[in-house]
């Protein structure tokens, strides 16, 4: 292997850079400083002679062949995709950004997350369609539903949140009792803790921290899962032996959110309506047989039926968007970490979102 070298030579009534050698970084020696001085009436660069080019030695044949305004030939089709490769790097970039001002700034980021909730939207609006043919199907082909998946979901989703869930309703009821019956002793009502208690809990905090709770349980869970089979390529797998992710895996667990959604909500009001009976008793004086007849006499069962239609809807949101920041994991680990965070955050504003939305609804008929 020879050193890199040149020479000026006449070809075709014009001067041509002859390059000889390997133009590597190992066998340059001081071959860019002899390039450095002036070249006039240079009309090729001659790569003929060349064995070997690497990263450097192109970049110094293109930077001398813009320079000269010369023309690059006898080169083997691996040296001009090199050579070209690094022809498109060659761009001036800033030592520093322009100065924005800050209203500016903050305009545009507002104005991407915009573009980011409405391209986010319309893709889980998307996911929703694909889900709701792929229920169909199910229904048309019921070999294909696998009930075992959604017995396996019921259980995650369900049966070991109750724990959790119990615990922080107990304690929720607990807190909202103790507040209220704070408020109310000024007015001497302290009694009507009870009506705070009974219809704040099955008309919306019950319903509601559930689809929280499940959201950073399950929905996360359903993210990471999705997530991670996608980087392995497990989901690619099983469309290529023609099974379908979407009845597979998305299918059972918005079937278990959905179903499960109802029994969570209900036990964890009653629970709720549990811990506020427990600090009634305690402070107030008030017997539990007191407390659970008043109970039924301030609550309506509007207020049951309100949380029990809220409930599956709250369930198919946050599978749903488990599920589909799930399956838009792409690249690397630190995307399902990211996708993960986006599917509790997507599912708890949507849950917030519909919920206000019901209570429009519902006072507007009447069920107040």
């Amino acid at each position: 292997m020879t050193g890199a070298d040149f020479a000026e030579i006449e070809r075709d009534g014009g001067r041509a850079m002859a390059f000889t050698g390997s133009l590597t970084l190992a066998q340059l020696g001081d071959l860019p400083t002899r390039l450095a001085g002036p070249h006039p009436a240079l009309t090729q660069v001659d790569l003929a002679g060349i064995d070997r080019i690497d990263t450097i030695g192109a970049w110094i044949i293109h930077r001398f062949a813009l320079e000269t305004g010369a023309t690059i030939t006898g080169a083997s089709d691996d040296t001009m995709h090199l050579i070209e490769q690094v022809s498109r790097s060659d761009q001036s970039m800033k030592v520093r950004p322009d100065r924005v001002l800050p209203l500016v700034r903050v305009l545009a980021e507002i104005g991407e997350a915009t573009q980011i909730a409405g391209r986010t939207l319309l893709g889980l609006l998307g996911f929703f369609g694909a889900v709701c043919i792929a229920f169909w199907n199910v229904v048309r082909h019921p070999s294909r539903f696998r009930l075992n998946a959604v017995i396996q979901r019921f259980e995650v989703v369900g049966v070991k949140a109750f724990a959790i869930i119990g615990l922080m309703s107990f304690l929720i009821g607990l807190v909202i009792a103790q507040q209220g019956a704070l408020q109310l002793q000024q007015f001497g009502f302290e009694s009507f803790t009870i009506n705070l208690v009974g219809r704040i809990t099955f008309r919306e905090l019950g319903v509601l921290m559930t689809a929280i709770m499940v959201a950073g349980r399950s929905g996360s869970a359903f993210a990471a899962e999705l997530g991670t089979m996608k980087l392995t390529e497990e989901i690619d797998a099983m469309r290529t032996i023609g099974i379908s992710p979407n009845e597979a895996l998305v299918l059972p667990r918005i079937l278990a959110g959905v179903f499960m959604m109802p029994l969570l909500g209900f036990y964890a009001s009653l629970v709720a309506v549990g811990g506020g009976g427990l600090f009634c008793w305690i402070s107030l004086g008030i017997q539990p047989v007191t407390f659970i007849q008043r109970i039924r006499e301030v609550v309506p069962m509007t207020d049951l039926y309100i949380g029990l239609i809220k409930a599956p809807v709250f369930g198919l949101i946050i599978a749903l968007s488990g599920c589909f920041q799930g399956l838009q994991v792409e690249g690397n680990a630190e995307q399902v970490g990211l996708r993960t965070t986006a599917s509790v955050v997507q599912a708890i504003f949507l849950v917030i979102v519909v919920d206000a939305l019901f209570a429009v609804f519902f006072t507007s008929i009447g069920w107040v």
